[in-house]
């Protein structure tokens, strides 16, 4: 089975390139890697890839990377995805930081990138208010979820950290409660996209930084129920749902098969499940109780 350790970058075209590098450069902090005319690279001051633009008539979430062992067999995993009834092809230069790349649709489209060689960017020392750590998860509204999660879980070796009813799945690749998540909705698109900052204190410093910018929060801060993690969301210039969080629950120890205990945890020890379909957003903030105008 195709195993994969992390997330790496997303890759979005959009019709205003400029004001999209700024808007993850100046306002959330990253570094510019490589840019042209009509394409951009951004990574983390840790490093870490984590997006790619493309000049293009509409924003729109057309690939994302994972980065696979060191070791990985890229002729085993192109047979193993045929017999699934993918086609995959081997191409380079993904982009700036990656070598070899195994590239594949998954099941609603998106394409898929597989790396396992990356070379760390390096800090360019201009100073920033927010600095996330990391692309920390994608999600998605699908129109058949069942099926999206058995391609994930089957065919790319995603586990399931959680169910909201049979309607909301959280899939995790590593430690990380999640990283890609699955929501039903008729309309087919991409839900939100999620970057980690170290701790709550840099999540408020980034909720007053967005504030300065003009930006403003369109949900949060508050902890979620399910995966615990403190978020808080706003839209960027393109109308992409940009999600800062912190304290996302662990699975630290697969054979455990518990999220490391935490003091908000409802359940002792906190396992993989289904909660119920009247499970609120959060356990503090808005959305924590009853149901409210205007509540998504």
């Amino acid at each position: 089975m195709i195993s994969i350790n992390r997330l790496g970058h997303a890759t979005f075209t959009t019709p205003d390139l400029e004001r999209q590098v700024d808007y993850y450069s100046d306002v959330l902090g990253m570094i510019v890697t490589e840019r042209n005319k009509d394409h951009a690279y951004l990574a983390t001051r840790t490093g870490l890839e984590a997006i790619a633009l493309e000049r293009g008539d509409k924003s729109e979430l057309t690939r994302l990377s994972f980065q696979v062992a060191p070791d990985a067999d890229f002729n085993a995993y192109a047979r193993e995805l045929s017999e699934h009834g993918v086609k995959a092809e081997k191409r380079n230069g993904i982009s700036p930081a990656t070598g070899e790349a195994l590239v594949f649709n998954d099941i609603k489209g998106t394409a898929i990138e597989l790396y396992s060689d990356y070379a760390f960017a390096k800090d360019d020392g201009k100073p920033a208010v927010v600095t996330p750590l990391k692309l920390g998860h994608v999600a998605h509204r699908v129109a058949d979820v069942q099926k999206v999660v058995k391609f994930y879980t089957d065919v790319l070796g995603f586990r399931v950290s959680d169910w909201r009813d049979d309607t909301f799945a959280f899939l995790r690749c590593g430690v990380d409660h999640h990283t890609v998540n699955f929501v039903v909705d008729p309309v087919p698109q991409l839900h939100h996209i999620a970057f980690e900052v170290k701790d709550w204190p840099e999540l408020h410093r980034a909720s007053d930084h967005l504030a300065k910018k003009e930006v403003r929060l369109v949900w949060g801060p508050g902890r979620h129920i399910i995966g615990h993690n403190i978020a808080a969301y706003h839209r960027n210039s393109d109308n992409v749902r940009v999600e800062l969080f912190c304290e996302m629950d662990q699975m630290k120890d697969e054979a455990l098969g518990y999220f490391d205990p935490r003091p908000w945890h409802q359940d002792r020890p906190q396992v993989p499940k289904t909660w119920p379909k009247d499970t609120l957003r959060n356990y503090w903030g808005f959305g924590s109780h009853g149901t409210f105008p205007g509540y998504p």
